[in-house]
């Protein structure tokens, strides 16, 4: 299902073309869009990227499209894979008062969020300080152009049900609906974002490197 589809589709299921509702039907669907991708993690909306640190800043920019990390790694001199583990900002503070202190990096935390005010888009700390310029690798979960302006998206190819059922609680709210319909509206979201969880869960291995991988007790 690409756009034109999923918005004709919006209207013939509200059977509503008024104009107001038809100009805010690209709101209803990034509003599903965000519900959607804040609910549950779909395995295919995951990046890979590689950066390097500076030395003596125990800084790191977070890509514009970032949601969430998965884990994030510095490369050694002996071009070895070490894995920071995930602290908060104050362990790190705590543990490295001094940010003239470094050496290759052990830990990570988010420093701070986006800023649009400024562009900025967040920034990761790591401690200690680098001592070094440090190729890292991050992998982590990003927020994916909407169906609104790339025409076609993941979901929409891969899981239109949930899309187009989001999209409608949204649109049926707009409108000030019936309770029965935007009742079952919501049900059939649920029950199709229940089958994305499953399918994401299925796809979606652990991390082994620091969970181990999962054991059935007999």
């Amino acid at each position: 299902m690409n756009y034109s589809e999923l918005t004709q589709a919006i209207k013939d299921y509200t059977e509503n073309t008024e104009s107001t509702f038809v100009t805010n039907i690209p709101n209803f669907v990034r509003q599903a869009e965000e519900r959607i991708h804040r609910l549950i993690i779909i395995p295919e909306l995951r990046k890979n990227v590689t950066a390097s640190t500076t030395s003596g800043n125990q800084y790191i920019s977070r890509p514009s499209d970032f949601l969430s990390v998965f884990s994030l790694a510095v490369v050694d001199g002996s071009n070895n894979y070490q894995y920071l583990l995930d602290k908060d900002v104050n362990f790190i503070r705590e543990a490295y008062p001094a940010s003239a202190t470094s050496s290759l990096p052990k830990y990570y935390a988010i420093f701070d969020g986006d800023v649009q005010a400024t562009a900025t888009t967040g920034n990761f700390i790591v401690g200690p300080t680098p001592d070094a310029v440090y190729t890292i690798e991050l992998h982590y979960y990003f927020d994916p152009p909407s169906i609104v302006t790339s025409s076609t998206s993941w979901l929409g190819e891969n899981a239109e049900r949930v899309l187009l059922y989001g999209s409608l609680i949204e649109a049926y709210t707009f409108m000030k609906g019936e309770p029965d319909v935007s009742a079952m509206y919501q049900k059939n979201f649920e029950e199709s974002l229940s089958d994305l969880s499953l399918l994401g869960n299925a796809r979606l291995k652990r991390d082994s490197y620091r969970g181990g991988e999962p054991r059935v007790e007999v």
